[in-house]
């Protein structure tokens, strides 16, 4: 039965208004970031945390000079104290504050930045016993304060020592509302539980009556889940089209995939003008037929070495028009059948299309895809924005960059973030506060190729990032790159080629098991009222009631977000004898 049978039962999600807690007193994380230039920076999170004289109203109490910069306190028109630093020879003169850092902990950090004229990227670095480690970037701009939030955590615990450095030392790095705040793994822990309890569940009141509308109190509710609304997926190889085991091992556990290699350029036309869609075909066409939703991965990827080989040698007027043709090809094939278009992969690393065909050659492909599939969100796809801190090509800073670039060519179309995620020793403050910058941006964020470095670690290691990521409200969906081949994997292997469980799937079973716990079974109270709070998701409730003679009532319930949602706040179940239900 649906709700279509009972046209007079009314269903709704309520928000969650409270949260009573992980068993500890733990200080909340602050997901709040600027992404805006503003004439004054904000007040330092956490009050500045461990740092002393954070707003630098003190003078230079705390600060040092770092290498050869001279440094002093200024303070603007407005009457604003921050902290300078000239005379730079070094992009690591600056200024520096020193910190005992313990290996158990977890480090947010963030500041606000300035810098004399231009623009500049800038970097927040600590210098450990056991090498340097980047806590964040921000590209700084000359007039207004820029935000930079990062995190870290540390080998061994020791002396650090903070400092920020530039490439450009033509400029003078300001900055003020330092801030570094600690957390241990239990007040972690509580904020991921937080995190879930905020943006993956919602409270559930329902109220039964019988058939002249009288509360019925002691009714025995029972609410069973049929389907996990949060997609969490795996990518998928050609081997399923023949493998039972295969598909029964994935079709049990996914209901999101990517195709690892069957949909790409290189993949449909190896050779110039002979395309074949056989294998993606009848890839979504499986897919399809076990419910389970596809994203486009992926129309083009920027890297040269994973261009068809006959595209490497092409005039730009030959390319272009390959290009085009590859376009219109594949995404009018599968327009409306995909859920997401990687329209053109890792364009902050590498710019094969715009070495060739000019500097907005990936915005003109997204203003083109969006013209033939208007309702598929286009994502960007990176690694090592939220994955490596060490690498300055795809920051958040420079993956907010170019979407501006892209929204700046006149295209409006739906945007998503795609974080490859192929993480090494994961940094889960990094991690953490990356998304929270890109989430300011205010697009749906994916992560898209989730995996980690193989080793004794591994399936420790995947836990922590699923979890992570599950946990935090930005996350729309997740897909874990391990795909099965009998040849191996790419890093990370599920199963063995008997389709063994390995401790890495034993991992993702059991979150699986942990995400999908929604369900609830109880009393009405005597107002004939239930309450309960449930995974997002689809569920079936069923209501009985001893008073009323071979009663029963099931009936369907969506349970989404608020946002998603806009009505009443009581589910109610009028019930009443079988034979009257069905009159």
């Amino acid at each position: 039965m649906t709700s279509c049978d009972y046209p007079f039962l009314l269903i709704n999600k309520l928000k969650i208004t409270h949260f009573s807690g992980f068993g500890i007193n733990a200080l909340s994380y602050d997901y709040n970031v600027t992404i805006e230039c503003l004439a004054n920076p904000h007040k330092p999170q956490y009050g500045g945390g461990m740092v002393v004289n954070p707003e630098l109203k003190l003078g230079l109490k705390g600060w040092n000079a770092f290498g050869d910069a001279k440094i002093e306190q200024r303070v603007s028109r407005g009457g604003n104290s921050f902290i300078a630093a000239g005379y730079r020879k070094q992009p690591h003169d600056s200024f520096s504050q020193k910190f005992y850092l313990e290996k158990q902990k977890f480090y947010t950090f963030s500041a606000w930045l300035q810098v004399s004229h231009g623009n500049a990227e800038v970097v927040a670095t600590f210098k450990t016993s056991t090498g340097f480690k980047h806590a964040g970037w921000v590209i700084a701009e000359s007039g207004c304060w820029s935000m930079l939030k990062g995190g870290l955590v540390v080998n061994a615990s020791g002396a650090a020592e903070l400092y920020f450095e530039s490439k450009n030392t033509s400029i003078e790095i300001w900055v003020d509302s330092i801030s570094l705040q600690p957390f241990t793994k239990d007040e972690w822990k509580s904020h991921q539980v937080q995190g879930i309890e905020k943006a993956r569940k919602s409270k559930v009141k329902l109220q039964a009556v019988d058939a002249t509308g009288t509360p019925l109190a002691n009714a025995t509710v029972s609410v069973t889940q049929s389907n996990l609304k949060f997609p969490f997926g795996c990518a998928m190889s050609k081997h399923i089209l023949t493998n039972t085991r295969y598909q029964n091992w994935f079709t049990s556990r996914f209901k999101v995939t990517t195709f690892e290699d069957e949909m790409k350029w290189y993949s449909r036309e190896r050779s110039r003008g002979k395309e074949d869609y056989s294998v993606s075909d009848a890839m979504l066409q499986f897919a399809n037929k076990n419910g389970i939703s596809v994203r486009g991965h992926n129309i083009f990827w920027n890297d040269v070495q994973y261009q068809p080989e006959w595209v490497k040698s092409l005039s730009p007027d030959e390319l272009s028009s390959a290009a085009e043709k590859r376009l219109n090809s594949v995404v009018k094939r599968y327009a409306g059948k995909v859920i997401a278009w990687d329209v053109v992969d890792e364009n902050l690393h590498f710019s094969f299309l715009e070495s060739k065909l000019g500097e907005n050659a990936s915005a003109v492909y997204y203003h083109k895809t969006h013209q033939m599939d208007s309702a598929t969100t286009l994502f960007l796809n990176e690694f090592n924005t939220i994955e490596e801190m060490h690498d300055g090509s795809s920051t958040p800073a420079e993956y907010l960059k170019k979407i501006r670039e892209i929204r700046s060519t006149g295209f409006n179309g739906p945007l998503g973030i795609g974080l490859e995620a192929h993480f090494p020793t994961p940094n889960l403050p990094y991690m953490r506060a990356s998304i929270d910058k890109l989430a300011a941006a205010g697009l749906p964020l994916w992560l898209t190729e989730l995996d980690v470095s193989s080793g004794p670690s591994q399936a420790l290691y995947l836990e922590q990032v699923l979890r992570e990521a599950h946990a935090h409200p930005a996350i729309k969906g997740i897909v874990m790159w391990a795909s099965w081949k009998p040849e191996g994997c790419y890093r990370v292997c599920l199963t063995d080629n008997n389709f063994k469980n390995l401790a890495t799937v034993d991992v993702v079973d059991k979150l699986i098991r942990e995400w999908s716990l929604g369900g609830s079974i109880g009393s009405t109270d005597a107002e004939g009222f239930f309450g309960t709070k449930l995974f997002h998701g689809d569920y079936q409730v069923t209501v009985t009631h001893s008073g009323v003679n071979d009663s029963s009532l099931a009936q369907n319930l969506k349970v989404a977000s608020t946002d998603e949602s806009h009505q009443q706040t009581t589910l109610h179940v009028k019930i009443s004898p079988l034979s009257n239900v069905f009159n």
